[in-house]
């Protein structure tokens, strides 16, 4: 399984953290959830970290079959809507935004 990040590197801008939560949770994610092949949508926001050096106000993680399922859900009408959408919440946003794949590998762990 492959999995594609979005990570959202800096912070909301002050006052308007409702709003940033809002917004991802009525307008993107039902956006996210409909990219063609997507198995798995999760949308995580971090509450701590043991480095000041860098923080991620937001990290989206699709998960995906196979990269030909990457691609084909990149080459989608529905990533281009989502692109505009996203224009929206980058206005409550000071930072960058980067995107990565990952290849899982699924370890079990052990049970008793």
């Amino acid at each position: 399984m492959y999995i594609r990040c979005a990570f959202f590197s800096g912070s909301v801008k002050p006052g308007r953290e409702a709003e940033f939560t809002a917004y991802v949770r009525e307008k993107l994610v039902p956006l996210w959830t409909r990219f063609p092949g997507a198995e798995e949508v999760r949308v995580l926001r971090q509450e701590e970290s043991d480095s000041d050096a860098q923080r991620y106000e937001m990290v989206l993680a699709i998960r995906y079959p196979s990269r030909q399922a990457i691609e084909e859900a990149l080459a989608s009408p529905v990533r281009l809507e989502s692109r505009e959408v996203t224009k929206g919440l980058t206005e409550m946003f000071d930072g960058s935004i980067f995107h990565t794949v990952f290849k899982a590998d699924d370890f079990a762990l052990p049970t008793d």
